[in-house]
């Protein structure tokens, strides 16, 4: 199983240990990433719960991306940071190292810098699209990709957890030549600016291996509780400023912290690691069950500050 695969199987069983889908559904989603019945059941045990919730016996009331009801899934939260000020993305299409690719664009007026916006493991979903238009909105020009468009993109998968199983299937290799092609767009989209990186959950892992790749076109990268690359090592990335995100109950991602920090230490790297108290994984996203209002407010700040010190 690559590292991907293992993480987003772990997900999915701290998910159902937290109540936020039940054991059928777990099982369900750990059977289309190519899980037994005994491995997944065993995975569930390991991860702190074996049977239903009382969250779980009303999954169908749920959304299936997200564990949140589905109105709030579907409409997000009008009062999340930046959204009063979020400017509307429109689909674009690029070129990738093996054909289209798909993305949202939210163009700023007058733009600061430029973002990478990179999506969880449900693929490109309206909550991403949204922080493309949240950060176009505080004057920097963002790209979400869809790191399914090879696939067809994100569209095409009527249900989350088929996205999520794809996703799994796709090779390391190909996510960081995806994101290298979206770095060009970026700069032919937005001339002279400066380009950063962010991405949340599977995405901030998926920043980690951008820097990780050695992307000498990023000034500035922030990885929100993202799984960390074996033996990552960033000299080819190391004029990137890191702010590095997680949650302070996060002890799955929070246990490669050290490593990080380690390899940003050895790179020569600017960097601030944020451990966020009291809120868990997944602690930003505003259509989930985990999200904070507050440290999503006040983390949003931090990383606005971020980008306008290393972008401009």
């Amino acid at each position: 199983m690559t590292p991907f695969k293992q993480y987003i199987a772990e997900e999915i069983a701290i998910d159902h240990a937290d109540g936020l889908f039940g054991r059928r559904e777990a099982l369900r989603r750990l059977g289309l990433l190519g899980l037994t019945a005994a491995s997944a059941s065993a995975l569930l045990a390991a991860c702190g719960s074996d049977s239903d919730t009382a969250a779980g016996q009303s999954s169908a009331a749920t959304s299936p991306g997200s564990g949140a009801p589905a109105s709030a899934a579907a409409s997000g939260s009008a009062t999340a940071p930046g959204m009063s000020t979020a400017l509307p993305t429109e689909a674009i299409t690029f070129a990738g190292p093996n054909g289209t690719l798909q993305g949202a664009w939210a163009a700023a007026p007058s733009p600061k810098g430029a973002v990478l916006v990179l999506h969880e493991n449900k693929g490109l979903t309206d909550h991403i699209r949204t922080i493309a238009g949240r950060l176009a909105g505080a004057g920097y020009s963002s790209l979400a990709v869809d790191l399914l468009s090879e696939k067809g993109g994100t569209a095409t998968f009527s249900d989350p957890a088929q996205a999520t199983a794809a996703l799994a299937d796709i090779p390391a290799e190909q996510f960081v030549a995806d994101m290298k092609a979206g770095v060009v767009e970026l700069q032919k989209r937005a001339p002279g600016a400066k380009v950063g990186a962010i991405g949340f959950c599977f995405g901030g892992g998926l920043v980690w291996s951008l820097l990780a790749s050695g992307e000498p076109q990023l000034s500035a990268a922030v990885p929100f509780y993202g799984p960390l690359p074996d033996n990552a090592n960033f000299d080819g990335s190391k004029n990137a400023a890191v702010l590095a995100v997680y949650a302070g109950l996060d002890k799955r991602v929070n246990a490669s912290m050290p490593e990080a920090e380690t390899a940003l230490k050895a790179a020569g790297m600017r960097y601030r690691v944020q451990t966020v108290p009291g809120v868990d994984h997944a602690f930003f996203n505003d259509t989930g069950a985990r999200y904070n209002e507050g440290a999503a407010t006040t983390v949003y700040g931090q990383v606005l500050e971020w980008f306008s010190t290393y972008l401009g």
